[in-house]
């Protein structure tokens, strides 16, 4: 991941919010594979089989444009980009509720990873197959699992590297190729590579809120892992993965909403009553225009966390606390107008406003709640309670 080096004690940079022209063009790219392969009809099928992901899809998002390696260094194959060109993917991801295994793979694995030791084979091998797409990875850890969040793994590693433990609601485990397993060894906390068709290794699939997300629990039992990181190391790769996960959250937050704030604002112009459109309607207009506000806020927000993480500032766990204790609730927000102001149509399955309130909901829950990461930010700031 590229950053910026600066004196330690030198004043963080200024936040910039504003889209790069390669950012728009990396947008425009991902926007017309979506627009062309995960329209709603396309999602909504993909949901009721029994898929875990568009795998064709995410080949061509992966591979032909190159996300997958945004984060990975170019030694490794990747792109050499870093968390504002992820953005911009996760938006267009959540403005599609496209069914791949993005964030989970191509953000929470390769961060991990990025934290472990870069020389070691397991590592670069590992590294290397993320970016090029042919591997699928999961950073083993609940869903729910906030930055600084639990300290204590539910796996034991033996000395000789045997892993035995079970962890729940693991997003896109079913569809992981390669488990990036925390687990408590004799010598404290250490970070594992197991794959997830080795012996020993149980993927048990649960029905999520939000299809378009699976998880499953993930049951080791005498499963053989690859030793990648110890100590301090360990403890610390996962927490910066869980941070760059829960920054990059609210932009696929922000993707959600802008599009329900959009197909809104489009329904309500077309849809008539008493020979008007009801979007004319002052009542409506103020809501739609209290909805505006909070995404252009959203934004705002999001794209300071992204910022915050690409230049490595100081500061970035507190853009990040603020990003999700914003970001969630606006999303799942915009969902529910979007669903009430369709009406009727709005209820029913075939229009795909549920799948965006369902995304919204799990986001909300996803990596720290809103709530969760409020304390957060008050112990970052050293705001106390009252």
């Amino acid at each position: 991941m590229t950053t910026e080096t600066r004196p330690a004690n030198a004043p963080a940079p200024d936040p910039d919010l504003l889209y790069s022209d390669d950012e728009e063009a990396l947008r425009d790219a991902v926007r017309a594979l979506l627009t062309d392969r995960s329209d709603p009809a396309t999602v909504l099928a993909a949901v009721e089989s029994d898929v875990p992901y568009d795998a064709a899809l995410w080949r061509s998002l992966a591979t032909e444009i190159g996300t997958a390696g945004l984060l990975v260094p170019e030694e490794f194959g990747g792109a050499g980009a870093g968390t504002r060109e992820a953005a911009v993917v996760l938006e267009e991801l959540g403005r599609a509720v496209a069914p791949v295994p993005y964030l989970t793979s191509a953000v929470l694995a390769v961060t991990a990873l990025l934290g472990c030791d870069h020389e070691d084979a397991e590592v670069a091998g590992a590294l290397t197959a993320l970016a090029a797409g042919t591997t699928v990875g999961a950073l083993a850890v609940p869903l729910t699992t906030a930055p600084g969040g639990p300290s204590e793994p539910t796996v034991r590693a033996a000395a000789d590297g045997t892993l035995t433990g079970r962890v729940t609601s693991v997003a896109d485990a079913a569809a992981a190729d390669l488990l990036l397993v925390p687990a408590q060894g004799p010598e404290g906390p250490a970070l594992f590579a197991v794959e997830a068709a080795a012996d020993g290794v149980r993927t048990e699939r649960v029905t999520p809120l939000d299809l378009t997300r699976p998880l499953a629990h993930v049951s080791l039992d005498g499963a053989r892992g690859r030793l990648l990181a110890t100590g301090d190391r360990a403890r610390e790769t996962v927490g910066a993965a869980l941070l760059t996960g829960a920054g990059l959250l609210a932009s696929e937050q922000l993707g959600v909403a802008e599009w329900c704030l959009a197909e809104t604002v489009r329904h309500t112009a077309e849809r008539t009553q008493f020979g008007r459109p009801v979007g004319s309607f002052q009542a409506l207009k103020h809501r739609m225009a209290a909805r505006w506000l909070e995404v252009a806020s959203a934004r705002a927000a999001a794209r300071n966390a992204a910022d915050a993480l690409a230049t490595g500032s100081p500061d970035a766990p507190v853009a990040v606390a603020v990003a999700q204790a914003y970001c969630a609730p606006v999303a799942v927000r915009a969902a529910e107008e979007c669903i009430q102001l369709h009406g009727g149509i709005g209820m029913t399955w075939e229009h795909p406003a549920h799948l965006y309130l369902k995304r919204a909901k799990s986001d909300e829950l996803t990596l720290g709640t809103p709530g969760r990461h409020r304390e957060a930010l008050a112990e970052l700031v050293h705001l106390g309670a009252p």
